[in-house]
C-alpha cells in the first residue's frame, strides 16, 4: 500500500531532498549507455539494481545527516508508450516496466529504517524532447497518451506521480487530468530557458495559472527542473501569490542553455558549492520550497551542497 499518498509530507512543510541527475551520472560516471536517455533498462540486471541501490544510499546518507527525508524517484522518466517502443522494440510493455521500477523502490524503502521519510514518486517525462516543445498535443491528446503509464503507477505503491521537464502547457494539463482520473497526486515540473520562460516563450506564472484553471487546480504542487537557478531566480518573486504553488526545484549543474547542453559531448558539472548557495538563497525567499535536488549534471556532491546551504 502507498505510505504517503493521502498525506504527502512535502505539502505539510516537511523538507525532502531528491537525488541528482540519475541519467547523467549513469552515462558520464558509470559509463552506461542509456538508449534515448532511458534509465529503466538498468533495472533489468542484478548489477544494475545494485548500482542504483548504491546511488540511492549516497543520497539517503546525505538526507539522514541533515534530518530530512528523501524523495525516491523511479527510473521511469522515459517509460511512456512511445519511448518504451523505441528502446525495447515492443509496442506496449509499459505496465511491467513501471511496476518493476516502483517495486524496486518499495523494496529499497522496506530495507531502510521505517522512521525515515521516504515517499515514492513515479517519474513521468514528456512525450517528445525534454528541451524542445515538439510533440504538439492538445490537452485531451496528452491525457490519453499519458494515461497508460499513470494508471499503472497509480496501481503500485507510488505515493505520487511527478511529471518532469514538461515544456508546454497543454501537455502539463493532460498529465494533470490523467493523474486526477487515476486518483493519484501529481506534481507538475516545468522546465524553462535562460530567460525564465517555457521553451514556448510562455511566462512561468501564466503557465501555472493556465494549468490550474484547466484542471481545477488539481496538481498537488509545481516544480521547476532542468534549469540553473540563474535562469529562473528573478522570476520567483516571493511576494507574488502564484509562487506559493511551487514547492520544488531540481536544478541543473550547468549555467548553459538547453541548446548549448545538447551540443556538448562532455559533462558540465558546474560548481556544486555555488549551486548549493543559489538554491539556499531561493529557499530563504520561498520558505515553502520543500522538495530540493538536482537534475542534469548533478550528483551527490551537488545534493550535499544544497543540503548544507538549506539545512546546515
Amino acid at each position: 500500500m502507498p505510505r504517503y499518498r493521502h498525506a504527502l509530507p512535502q505539502l505539510a512543510g516537511q523538507p525532502l531532498l531528491t537525488d541528482g541527475g540519475m541519467e547523467t551520472v549513469l552515462i558520464f560516471q558509470e559509463g552506461i549507455d542509456l538508449p534515448c536517455f532511458a534509465s529503466f533498462p538498468v533495472l533489468d540486471s542484478e548489477e544494475g539494481r545494485a548500482l542504483l541501490t548504491r546511488y540511492l544510499d549516497q543520497h539517503l546518507q546525505i538526507a539522514d545527516g541533515h534530518g530530512v527525508g528523501l524523495l525516491l524517484e523511479s527510473a521511469t522518466w522515459r517509460a511512456s508508450p512511445d519511448w518504451v517502443a523505441r528502446v525495447t522494440g515492443s509496442p506496449d510493455p509499459t505496465a511491467g516496466i513501471n511496476r518493476a521500477a516502483i517495486d524496486f523502490l518499495a523494496g529499497y524503502r522496506e530495507q531502510k529504517s521505517r522512521e525515515a521519510t521516504l515517499p515514492i514518486s513515479g517519474a513521468v517525462g514528456p512525450r517528445g524532447d525534454g528541451y524542445i516543445a515538439d510533440s504538439a498535443m492538445n490537452a485531451d491528446e496528452a491525457a490519453e497518451y499519458h494515461r497508460t503509464q499513470i494508471e499503472t503507477l497509480a496501481a503500485t505503491e507510488a505515493d505520487l506521480v511527478t511529471a518532469y521537464t514538461l515544456n508546454y502547457v497543454e501537455e502539463a494539463i493532460g498529465v494533470a487530468l490523467a493523474a486526477r482520473g487515476a486518483g493519484i497526486p501529481v506534481a507538475i515540473s516545468l522546465t524553462v530557458e535562460t530567460d525564465g520562460r517555457l521553451p514556448t516563450g510562455q511566462p512561468l506564472d501564466e503557465a501555472i495559472q493556465q494549468v490550474d484553471e484547466a484542471t481545477g487546480a488539481s496538481p498537488a504542487y509545481y516544480m521547476v527542473n532542468c534549469a540553473h537557478p540563474t535562469h529562473f531566480a528573478e522570476v520567483l518573486d516571493g511576494s507574488k501569490p502564484w509562487t506559493n504553488r511551487i514547492h520544488g526545484l531540481r536544478a541543473n549543474a550547468s549555467t548553459l542553455s538547453h541548446a548549448e547542453l545538447e551540443a556538448m559531448t562532455e559533462l558540465d558539472d558546474g560548481d556544486p558549492d555555488d549551486l548549493g548557495r543559489r538554491v539556499g538563497s531561493l529557499r530563504e525567499r520561498l520558505p515553502h520550497l520543500s522538495v530540493l535536488g538536482g537534475c542534469c549534471g548533478t550528483d551527490h556532491r551537488h545534493i550535499a551542497a544544497i543540503a548544507a546551504a538549506c539545512f546546515g
